[in-house]
Parts: structure tokens; sequence; C-alpha cells
């Protein structure tokens, strides 16, 4: 079957952004012209020009005539775009790029479990809880536990009924799975990770918005510690060799 032009310019989109991503044109560096990447990728020029428009569209890249197509520093990138963030999970995610995504769901997540504390329906209570119950009982690892942590972040999004909060939960589940990069993916989550959910989850439950926030404030700032942690490490590491 013939594959569509737009599918075409999206499967360029998708294949240029992960390339980006993964370090293969570095930030500043020129990329190759709209000619090149046309024959590279035996696509059309009109295909190839509108993928290059949708990655300048994300911040990826700027392209100005004379001076071609050139990967854009992260500030530029929209970090929120959805493509972006699973891109970042297709490339090599470090320990930096995790501890900003942890900076920022230490300014979301207490927030968002104190309006959840004040203002989630009994629907949205049993999704919290039904996270919870799957993280208890599932033992198969990522795809269980670990999934189940994530919806758990993610219920608590939502049932914050803020519209902001609630647009970010494919950014929480983006960071979730960037952390699973620095964990061991083959084990459950653990009982002291599991109780602390436990520990929100009755306060939100139990309407108690500060206790609520403070319980979520205290989990993000242990995680981050720990990254703190071992990026220090690591830098100490790279000194000595």
């Amino acid at each position: 079957m013939e594959i569509s032009h737009r599918n075409l310019t999206q499967q360029l989109t998708h294949e240029l952004g992960k390339a980006i991503l993964q370090g293969k044109y570095s930030v500043n560096k020129k990329l190759p012209s709209e000619a090149d990447i046309s024959k590279e990728y035996d696509i059309s020029r009109t295909a190839t020009r509108e993928a290059i428009k949708m990655l300048t569209a994300k911040g990826l890249i700027s392209s100005r005539p004379r001076q071609g197509i050139r990967v854009q520093d992260i500030k530029h990138w929209n970090l929120f775009d959805t493509d972006v963030l699973r891109w970042i999970l297709l490339g090599k995610p470090d320990l930096y790029m995790l501890r900003h995504f942890l900076q920022l769901r230490l300014a979301i997540e207490p927030e968002a479990a104190s309006l959840a504390a004040r203002f989630a329906s009994d629907d949205e209570l049993l999704q919290i809880e039904s996270a919870l119950t799957k993280m208890k009982f599932e033992e198969s690892g990522y795809d269980d536990s670990h999934q189940a942590d994530i919806d758990f972040h993610t219920s608590i999004l939502l049932a914050s009924t803020n519209p902001f909060f609630i647009q970010l939960s494919v950014f929480i589940e983006t960071a979730l799975k960037v952390n699973l990069h620095f964990t061991n993916r083959a084990e459950a989550v653990s009982e002291e990770e599991y109780q602390a959910h436990v520990n929100i989850f009755n306060l939100i439950k139990a309407g108690d918005a500060q206790g609520a926030f403070d319980a979520a404030m205290k989990t993000q700032r242990e995680t981050l510690r720990l990254v703190d942690e071992k990026i220090a490490e690591f830098e100490a590491n790279n000194q000595q060799n």
C-alpha cells in the first residue's frame, strides 16, 4: 500500500528528531541540506521541507538562508511536546536530564496531591487506589508495577482538576520512564516506595491537603537527593580520570 505524503513527512520528522536526541547531530552543527536529506531518506523534497518545518516549530532546529539547518540548544526545544518527550526516551537521557525532570516534578506533584485532597471525586480516588493495588500485587517488574507507579502519579494529576496539571501527564510519564533508565527495570517497586505511595493516597483520601503536599514533597526531595548524590559521584570520578 502506498504511504501517504503526510505519513512520509511524519516518518521523516520522527527519524530526524530521534537522530538529534541520540546525538547524531550536535548542537549548533549543520545538518545535511534539504536536498541531501531527501536523497538519504529517499523522500520527496516537499515532504522533507515539511518535516524541517515541523522540527523548527518544535524548537529542535533552525533553518535560515545561507546558514543552513542547525540543531538548536535544548533551551529552545519545546520540551512539553509529546514527540520531543518520546524522542528523549529513545535518545540517551543522562543523570542531568533526570535531575531536570525531578526538579520540575518537585514543583508540580506536591501541589497536585494537595489539590487532589481537596477536589478528587470518588471515581478519581478509585483510579488512584486501583493503581496502588496494582503496584502491590504485580511482580513482573517494569511492565507491571512500574506502569502502575506511572498510573498512580498521572491519576493524581487528573484528580487535581487543574487543566494545566492534567496536560502535564505525558511529561510526568516520560520523567518516570527516564528514571527507570537508572534503576533496575527487572525489579518491582520496592516495599518502601510502595508505603510512601500508600501514605500519599491515604492523606488525599482523608482530604488532608497540607499532609498530602508534605508527603509528596518529601518523596520527591528524597529522589532528587539520591540523583544529586549520583551526579556528584559521577563528576568526582571524571575528575580523577
